[in-house]
């Protein structure tokens, strides 16, 4: 007769893939220090994956960080884009207000 499943409760399974995405090893090296099966390893993975507990070494794990990157340097830029804006801004009302603060010559008293 087949020989019996072992069942694993959802936080084992979460716990098991934080712990193979914080690994250097290879999945298949995780499954036998486990005495799990790696097809079953990957399947949990697939579906408790979070990619913020992976090392940066994962390829995933890189595009992610670059996509980030690329996200906050857009964002930078555009913050320097309104802060030149606001500068600009004020320059001209400084001269404005300097130009409307001058006191008029009065010719009147001739």
């Amino acid at each position: 007769m087949g020989e019996q499943r072992k069942r694993y409760n959802e936080e084992f399974k979460k716990q098991t893939v934080k712990y193979l995405q914080e690994q250097t090893k290879s999945v298949e090296d995780i499954a036998l220090e486990l005495d799990i099966p790696a097809k079953t390893l990957h399947g949990w993975k697939a579906q408790y994956r979070e990619f913020k507990n992976e090392s940066v070494a994962s390829m995933d794990r890189i595009r992610q960080l670059e996509q980030l990157l690329k996200e906050q340097e857009r964002e930078l830029r555009l913050r320097d884009k309104r802060i030149t804006d606001v500068e600009e801004e004020l320059a001209i009302v400084k001269k404005a207000v300097h130009i409307f603060s001058k006191p008029k010559n009065d010719d009147s008293s001739s």
